[in-house]
C-alpha cells in the first residue's frame, strides 16, 4: 500500500483538518489488517537483525499524539517481534531538575540510538512546541535568557525552536540516524470514547486522570499547535506521517508497514565479507571439521 497520502507536506499549505482520523486504507476489515501485521513484524524482526550486523544506521521513531491516541499500544504491537537488546523506549514526563538545568534537547539528545539499534520516544522533544505552546507558564520554569512571561502565538521562540528542531533532526540524518515521525491522529470523539472505557473498565482505571478531561478543554489549541509544528518540521528528510488513530487495527499496520518501507529505502542488509573473511569461514570451517 502506498502510504505517501498520510505525509504532512513539506512547503507549508498543509491542514491538519485534511487528514482523516478514520481512514482505512485498502484495508476493509480488522481481520486482514491483523493477519498483514503479523507478517510484518515477523519481516521487521528481520530486518532488525540485519541493522544491528550491518552496523551503519540507527532508526529513531517518535510517536506523539493526543492522549488515549493508542501510542503505547502501537509500540506494544508493532515493535512484539524486537529483540529487546537491540531496541529502548523512552518516555518523556514533565522535565527533572537536572533536565530544567540543560537546554530542552539534551535529555532526548543523551536517549537517541546507538548505531545498530532502534530507540523509541513516546513524546519527544516535539512537546516543547506542543504542550508548552499551550500552556506558556511553564516556560518561567526553564529559565530562559530572555522573558517569554508575555509569549503570544507568534512569537519568534517558536520558530526558533522549530529551526532547532530541524537542525537537530538533519545532523541525526547525516550521522546515520534513520528518523521516523508519526502522529497518531485520534478524533476528539473517540478520545472521549476511549477515556470513558478507561473509567468503566477497572483494568484500565490506571491510565485515567482528571487532567486528562481538563486537557480536552485545550483541544482546538493543540490541534493549532499540531498544525504549525508540522508546517514548520515536516521536511523532506524528517517528514511527518499523520496516521488515522480512530481504528487501531489499522492504525498499527499502518505503522509497521511505514517503518518496514523507509528501512528497506536505505538498503540495510547483512554486511558482505571480503575475500579474506570467506576464506578465513573455510578456514574455520576445516579446523572444526578436523576435530578429534
Amino acid at each position: 500500500m502506498n502510504y505517501g497520502k498520510y505525509i504532512f507536506p513539506s512547503d507549508r499549505s498543509g491542514k491538519l483538518k485534511d487528514f482523516k482520523t478514520d481512514d482505512t486504507g485498502s484495508f476493509s476489515n480488522q481481520k486482514d489488517a491483523e493477519e498483514k501485521l503479523e507478517d510484518g513484524i515477523k519481516e521487521l524482526s528481520g530486518i532488525q537483525d540485519m541493522l544491528y550486523a550491518q552496523d551503519k544506521f540507527s532508526v529513531l521513531i517518535i510517536f506523539q499524539a493526543m492522549d488515549a491516541a493508542g501510542k503505547d499500544s502501537t509500540i506494544k504491537h508493532v515493535m512484539s517481534g524486537i529483540n529487546p537488546q537491540g531496541c529502548t523506549v523512552t518516555s518523556f514526563k514533565a522535565p527533572s531538575v537536572e533536565e530544567l538545568d540543560h537546554a530542552y534537547l539534551w535529555r532526548c539528545m543523551k536517549a537517541t540510538p546507538a548505531k545498530g539499534n532502534i530507540g523509541i520516544f513516546n513524546r519527544s522533544y516535539y512537546e516543547e512546541v506542543l504542550v508548552t505552546r499551550v500552556h506558556p507558564e511553564i516556560l518561567a520554569g526553564q529559565r530562559l535568557p530572555v522573558d517569554y512571561s508575555e509569549i503570544t502565538p507568534d512569537q519568534s521562540l517558536w520558530l526558533q525552536r522549530y529551526n532547532d528542531i530541524n537542525n537537530f533532526e538533519k545532523y541525526l540524518i547525516n550521522n546515520g540516524t534513520i528518523v521516523l515521525k508519526f502522529f497518531l491522529n485520534v478524533s476528539k470523539e473517540e478520545q472521549k470514547k476511549r477515556f470513558l472505557k478507561r473509567i468503566e473498565d477497572q483494568g484500565k482505571n490506571w491510565k485515567f486522570s482528571d487532567r486528562d478531561v481538563v486537557e480536552r478543554k485545550f483541544w482546538k489549541d493543540y490541534q493549532v499547535a499540531y498544525e504549525q509544528t508540522f508546517q514548520h518540521t515536516s521536511t523532506a528528510l524528517a517528514p511527518w506521517y499523520i496516521i488515522p488513530a480512530d481504528h487501531k487495527w489499522f492504525m498499527q499496520i499502518a505503522v509497521c508497514e511505514i517503518i518496514i518501507e523507509k528501512l528497506k529505502s536505505h538498503g540495510i542488509e547483512y554486511p558482505k565479507l571480503s575475500a579474506n573473511q570467506l576464506e578465513n569461514l573455510e578456514c574455520g570451517k576445516q579446523l572444526l571439521m578436523n576435530e578429534e
